[in-house]
């Protein structure tokens, strides 16, 4: 199967949802507070709303899961899974690094990515036995195996998921060639294109991970949570060059 239909529907509303957002941003907007403490806002509900309706009518035996609430029953195995703006808070304050994220997953799989950052003219996408693109260039991971030469981008130092290995850190950090902290989408986007190595997210939602588990998957990437499984709801995840997988198992799996 090629998907090639939800491929371009996705390609077409991180477009389109990526311009309403701007639209929003030129106008002003305020965050809210979620009960998880994260932001939110007018524009991440619209663009959500936009994404939600065209899927729906399209593909309407379909499940989604969307960050902002929306939520549908599956009656065909598979299910859309939206973050509208992932980065609010880069958003809100006017940083170039948010993304819009919709994945496709068919039987618990992840099988279609796309993602875009408006700001920077950035479109990626994946699906699955068809690569990983970034524009319409083809992309692959780095062959990188040499830790004291790596990227490593490492996203939410503050973050619950830390704990187990928050001691020995800064030590393995060191032991990089550059350490980058970008955001999440950004940081995932650059390890799939090969100029970055290594990105690590101690505690996300499958809405952040989604898009980018395939596109690292087919770039060559490896992509697990932190429990070594390669699903998108452990809370956690890493994606790598697969040369330096035994670096960041190092990290998440020495003893203290």
């Amino acid at each position: 199967m090629t998907f090639e239909r939800e491929i371009e529907l996705a390609k077409l509303l991180v477009r389109e949802a990526g311009a309403l957002a701007l639209d929003y941003q030129r106008r002003g907007v305020t965050a809210e507070t979620k009960s998880d403490e994260s932001p939110v806002t007018a524009a991440d509900r619209a663009c959500e709303k936009l994404i939600v309706e065209r899927i729906v009518r399209e593909f309407p035996e379909d499940g989604i899961l969307g960050e902002e609430g929306a939520n549908r029953n599956s009656h065909n195995g598979r299910k859309w899974i939206i973050d509208p703006i992932d980065g609010t808070r880069d958003f809100v304050r006017g940083i170039p690094l948010w993304a819009v994220l919709i994945a496709l997953e068919q039987e618990n799989e992840v099988v279609v990515g796309v993602a875009h950052c408006p700001l920077q003219g950035l479109l990626f996408w994946a699906a699955k036995g068809a690569g990983a693109w970034s524009n319409d260039t083809p992309i692959k991971v780095s062959r990188q195996t040499d830790p004291a030469l790596a990227v490593v981008s490492f996203n939410g130092f503050h973050k619950e998921g830390t704990q187990n290995f928050s001691q020995r850190l800064i030590g393995w950090l060191q032991r990089s060639w550059a350490v980058r902290s970008l955001g999440g989408a950004v940081d995932a986007m650059l390890v799939a294109q090969g100029r970055a190595d290594v990105w690590i997210e101690p505690n996300a939602q499958p809405w952040d991970f989604a898009p980018f588990k395939i596109l690292i998957e087919e770039a060559g990437g490896v992509f697990n949570s932190f429990d070594g499984k390669s699903g998108i709801y452990g809370g956690n995840g890493y994606a790598c060059t697969p040369g330096l997988e035994p670096y960041v198992r190092e990290l998440l799996y020495s003893e203290k």
